[in-house]
């Protein structure tokens, strides 16, 4: 993991990257809280780079490591099977933590241990990271791929579902698929269907995998329904029910 790479083009960013820096010159036990792929356990290495990584929901392995550990991150700490239990432990054995948990956790046990709890806002909230992450991931993905092209981001809306994580997959596989041979895309339709295949029905039931991106790469291309129905030889009210039959696809 490149323990450097939490991008800081935001103002919110920028802030979560200092109070990590700061925690790197403290000896203090910290919890970073965010939605899942906004960066926490980048920025946990980056305060204690040199600690093992456990995560909560594993909790034999974790209570090995904190017998042995001076230092450790605990992922997802609000997962925890007996939470109460590992932070009398943590405690008692006096050990430096860093946790993320996806959730806010508030109770007594947790702020006395943690001294220092901080957000780390979703994507959606830190626009002006994006570009940077999508260079970011763009490079992974020549890299990966072994090729020299550019990412074809015209008309890209970044999938931000699940922030870094959503956008990272999506830049890879447009990455991957922009220049993809008919050969390869049959395949990985014929990957997809096959065990889904089994029902009388399965013809209309999955035509629309052929229907849905024919529509959308012909009215991207041709700006406009009577000029697709022309191209691809259909009687407009066919196409017009075409759309309406794939309009949760649309």
């Amino acid at each position: 993991m490149d323990v450097t790479s939490f991008i800081t083009e935001s103002l919110a960013s920028n802030q979560v990257k200092k109070t990590a820096s700061l925690l790197k010159t403290l000896s203090v036990n910290a919890l970073i809280m965010g939605e899942r792929g906004v960066g926490k356990r980048t920025l946990a290495s980056f305060i204690l780079p040199e600690a093992s990584i456990v995560d909560a929901s594993n909790f034999d392995e974790l209570l090995v490591a904190i017998e042995s550990s001076k230092e450790l991150i605990i992922t997802d700490i609000d997962t925890s099977p007996n939470l109460k239990r590992l932070l009398e432990m943590i405690k008692k054995l006096n050990i430096r933590v860093i946790a993320t948990s996806k959730h806010t956790l508030t109770n007594e046990l947790v702020d006395d241990l943690f001294s220092v709890k901080f957000d780390i806002p979703p994507l959606r909230e830190r626009e002006e990271d994006i570009p940077f992450l999508i260079q970011k991931f763009e490079k992974e993905a020549a890299d990966l791929f072994g090729a020299n092209e550019s990412f074809d981001s015209q008309n890209f809306k970044a999938d931000l579902s699940q922030n870094a994580n959503s956008l990272r997959r999506q830049v890879m596989i447009n990455y991957l698929l922009q220049d993809i041979q008919d050969r390869e895309l049959m395949e990985i339709i014929k990957n997809y269907l096959y065990d889904k295949l089994g029902s009388n029905s399965d013809y209309r039931n999955f035509l629309y995998l052929y229907e849905v991106p024919l529509i959308q790469g012909g009215l991207k291309k041709f700006k406009s329904q009577l000029q697709l129905a022309d191209k691809l030889g259909l009687n407009r009210n066919t196409l017009r029910k075409k759309i309406s039959e794939n309009k949760k696809y649309l």
